[in-house]
């Protein structure tokens, strides 16, 4: 199998996980009975936040599985993925607020179909960026992704008083 065949592979593999994972974390939370520490990376309630979460860890984790079995080889890997989750969850923001500012409601359907397009999306730039073989310094994406990680523990405990962060449902903020 060639190396390219290979990373294709993984990308898809990665693709069906993380559609699956993120659809699992939805729930996790809940079927923990409310146990903090599920609730740093599942969505403890259903802010925008904390829906990006269903993205964020499951791509990340495809990140760091990936890197071991095939992206240490790719000089921009790491790059390439910090990318392609930054690029999910914006669009997941984009579309959400934009349909919703349009038709003045959310719809569970939209919402699902927005997390699966994101995955896809974010999959595919991600799998693009490793096949242009250009180069990054790895410090930067290491950064950003741990930022972003620090960022989601933190603002399940402590999220700011904005909308990103607002249950619709209950008008509360995080856990």
């Amino acid at each position: 199998m060639t190396k390219k065949s290979s990373i294709l592979k993984f990308e898809i593999i990665s693709t069906i996980f993380i559609m699956i994972a993120g659809t699992l974390l939805h729930f996790t939370f809940e079927w923990s009975n409310n146990n903090p520490i599920v609730g740093t990376f599942s969505a403890v309630n259903e802010s925008t936040w904390e829906h990006l979460k269903l993205l964020f860890f499951p791509m990340l984790i495809s990140s760091i599985i990936g890197f071991f079995y095939n992206g240490k080889d790719i000089p921009n890997y790491l790059c390439a993925k910090m990318f392609g989750i930054i690029l999910a969850m914006f669009f997941v923001v984009i579309f959400f607020y934009t349909y919703v500012g349009i038709i003045g409601r959310n719809f569970a359907i939209l919402d699902i179909l927005s997390f699966f397009i994101a995955v896809v999306l974010g999959q595919y730039v991600s799998y693009k960026k490793i096949q242009s073989e250009s180069s990054c310094n790895n410090v930067i994406p290491n950064i950003i992704l741990i930022i972003l990680c620090l960022c989601f523990i933190v603002f399940t405990f402590f999220p700011p008083n904005i909308a990103l962060f607002k249950d619709p449902i209950t008008g509360t903020f995080g856990i």
